[in-house]
């Protein structure tokens, strides 16, 4: 039976231990292994492992060897309780094999969890879990995380006391995060507030948020924004270090000042602006995001989009022979001085 992603949820959460086998496949390797975690620590508990209720394989060694699936499948464990059967990196050819697991399955017997890569819908060892009735499949997709999801993420790593602005914030994390990094993130910010009872806050969130070359590049241009003209070197030489491109910097930086003309312009002013955002702000970058927009009027906002624009261009034509970052950090000295006007 194939799940949907509300079924698969449930499923890993509450595995039903009338269920033969359970395919988990997908493209993120990560996101895989998160969820076949969960659902073998469901199946068999903390202690599975420890008390050798847990067989693992690979689907090579299982190709090797195809009565291996079903000798661990019946073997009778030295410590009681349910017991589990994980066979990684499972391919087609191996339909027949775990088709053959399925049939002689008995109630009793080890739980089949077995993973795989991105399956297309003609795979035969996708159709086999589908269409077999003791069996379920579920497909994950590198979609953002669902609330219920963050939510059981916060549950697993023992953050109770969160509030809503904190989980919105969250909730944009987890859009620009994989899973892994995700998770990681959550157990930082749980040993953060170890001890702490207080709700957890959106400027928490941006402190334990992992660093990343996007957060570098946001800095140049609240640099430029501020019209700090003396900090614009010592940032385009680490930018230059990190790799980044001319053309990269232009996009990002004419994104930076269409929120501001957008906050500039705002029928209410940028306080009021600055709450129609679409993805929100949070924290210190909100708070520096609304001083630097009540910082600019509208028309030197034009002027700013104009000058990166023009430089665009410049690098785009054909004649351009001038080196493309020393352009880009001359348009960039040009937006500081208007700052300060």
């Amino acid at each position: 039976m194939k799940l949907n992603p509300r079924d698969a949820n449930a499923f890993f959460q509450r595995p039903d231990p009338k269920v033969a086998g359970l395919l988990i496949f997908g493209e993120d390797t990560m996101r895989v292994a998160m969820k076949r975690q969960e659902v073998i620590a469901n199946i068999v508990g903390p202690a599975g492992e420890e008390e050798m209720r847990l067989s693992r394989m690979t689907g090579a060694e299982l190709r090797r060897e195809p009565t291996m699936l079903l000798d661990e499948i019946k073997a009778t464990g030295f410590f009681p309780g349910p017991r589990a059967v994980l066979v990684e990196e499972a391919t087609d050819g191996l339909s027949k094999t775990l088709g053959a697991a399925l049939l002689d399955w008995r109630e009793g017997d080890a739980q089949i969890v077995a993973t795989a890569g991105q399956l297309a819908s003609k795979s035969a060892l996708r159709k086999l879990f589908e269409s077999a009735p003791n069996a379920v499949c579920a497909a994950l997709y590198n979609d953002p995380m669902g609330r219920a999801e963050i939510e059981a993420e916060l549950k697993r790593a023992g953050l109770r006391e969160v509030g809503r602005e904190a989980m919105t914030a969250l909730e944009v994390l987890s859009r620009s995060l994989t899973p892994g990094d995700f998770r990681q993130t959550l157990e930082k910010i749980a040993l953060y507030k170890l001890d702490d009872a207080d709700p957890l806050t959106p400027e928490e969130v941006g402190l334990m948020a992992p660093a990343s070359v996007e957060a570098e590049i946001d800095e140049v241009f609240h640099v430029l924004a501020e019209g700090r003209s003396q900090d614009i070197a010592p940032v385009m030489q680490r930018l230059t270090a990190q790799g980044v491109t001319p053309v990269t910097l232009l996009i990002m930086g004419a994104r930076h000042f269409r929120t501001l003309y957008t906050l500039a312009s705002a029928p209410g002013g940028p306080a009021q602006g600055i709450g129609r955002l679409r993805p929100p702000l949070f924290g210190a970058r909100r708070d520096r995001m609304l001083r630097q927009a009540q910082g600019w009027s509208v028309t030197r906002l034009e002027q700013a989009l104009d000058v990166l624009m023009e430089t665009d261009l410049t690098l785009r034509s054909a004649g351009q022979r001038a080196p493309a970052m020393a352009l880009v950090e001359r348009a960039f000295v040009r937006l500081a001085f208007l700052a300060r006007r």
